[in-house]
């Protein structure tokens, strides 16, 4: 059975980003990222990666920028595999506070001193609505520096009949592997 049908708990760590570090009051394309910790058991990770997006069904595959974070859905764009089948994950935000919280690290940690970020998980169904199969809580900032950050990779953090789809699979490896090199 794939993690998303799995009961639990599990630990994460979450990556805010804004793609093209445009000043926070303009919108950018904003990101999403999170590490689950174990969906396979102890050592196992999986890394999803979301994008500000639209909500309907052609706009939840294309890229939407935003200057709020919590202001709009996130979505892979593309399918996962999900037990053979194709599936658009998506994350929506609970709307918690009036103040818009845009995707530098600032606004994020004075946001988070406020209270948690909520977003529900959700699974694209074969009828095109979502099904929420997880609530992500974010409670803490993670101690950074400025040029410092976690690397993601979608390709080598996957989880048993839970992977990226082939849309765009060798276009994707290599822009992460760039990515990664650029970071080094």
């Amino acid at each position: 059975m794939p993690w998303l049908d799995r009961p639990g708990r599990y630990a994460a760590t979450v990556r805010l980003s804004r793609a093209a570090g445009l000043p926070r009051w303009l919108p950018d394309g904003l990101g999403l990222a999170v590490r689950v910790d174990g969906p396979d058991g102890p050592g196992s990770v999986l890394d999803l990666l979301l994008t500000s997006s639209g909500r309907g069904r052609v706009t939840r595959h294309l890229p939407l920028p935003r200057a709020d974070a919590l202001a709009g859905p996130y979505s892979s764009l593309v399918s996962y595999r999900v037990s053979g089948r194709p599936c658009l994950l998506a994350a929506f935000p609970r709307r918690s506070r009036p103040a818009p919280v845009h995707g530098d690290p600032a606004s994020l940690a004075r946001a988070l001193s406020a209270g948690p970020l909520v977003f529900d998980l959700c699974a694209e169904t074969p009828d095109r609505s979502w099904r929420r199969f997880a609530v992500l809580t974010v409670r803490t900032p993670l101690p950074m520096e400025p040029n410092e950050s976690a690397d993601y990779d979608i390709y080598a953090h996957d989880a048993q009949q839970f992977t990226p789809g082939p849309a765009l699979a060798a276009l994707r490896r290599a822009a992460y592997q760039g990515s990664r090199a650029g970071r080094r």
